[in-house]
């Protein structure tokens, strides 16, 4: 009895070095030897300074910016989670209804518009930083009213919506996205020019 205590204290112990130590350090050097940028959180960085990660979605709350998806967490990547409403819960169904209504008063939508899913609800995590084209199609106008741009850059936020969509990952999983993020970035960028 006392050997086969002392057995599985021992093999705690290697299991904890282990799988405690040794495999974490070993993976976070490969990681930044082999995918740097990945292995610092994808960092966004403008004028030197740190804007943002590519991977967490933040809040644009100016009219001159296209809108993240929504988020049942505030954009607080900490503890990464949905609502978890389920269909039937009245609170998604009021928080739709009042995303709908305000994502067609913003953008100056016709009743009849349809609101993408992606506008309405928020991801399981929470921080999405993505929404659908379909999305960023719907908020193009609002933009370059708000931003006074001329025919010729209104053709231009168009195409960068076009240019900045990325399609489904390794062609097979998931739906075309605009990481919003880069978009807004490549949107000031236009208003400079």
């Amino acid at each position: 009895m006392k050997t086969t205590i002392l057995q599985a204290l021992r093999m705690l112990l290697v299991m904890t070095v282990f799988t405690g130590i040794i495999y974490p350090v070993a993976m976070t050097f490969l990681s930044l030897a082999v995918f740097p940028y990945q292995a610092k959180g994808s960092m966004i960085e403008k004028n030197g300074t740190i804007i943002g990660s590519e991977l967490i979605g933040q809040r644009f709350v100016s009219d001159k910016y296209f809108n993240s998806r929504p988020s049942g967490i505030g954009y607080n990547p900490a503890p990464s989670s949905g609502t978890n409403w389920g269909p039937t819960d009245k609170r998604m169904q009021d928080s739709a209804n009042a995303r709908t209504a305000q994502f067609k008063l913003q953008n100056n939508l016709s009743a009849a518009t349809v609101v993408p899913k992606d506008m309405l609800f928020a991801s399981a995590s929470g921080v999405d930083p993505h929404i659908s084209p379909e999305a960023a199609q719907l908020q193009i106008e609002r933009i370059a009213k708000v931003r006074g741009f001329n025919p010729m850059q209104l053709s231009s936020l168009k195409k960068l919506v076009e240019d900045f969509t990325e399609g489904p990952q390794m062609k097979l999983f998931g739906n075309p996205r605009v990481n919003v993020l880069k978009l807004n970035l490549a949107v000031d960028e236009l208003q400079t020019k």
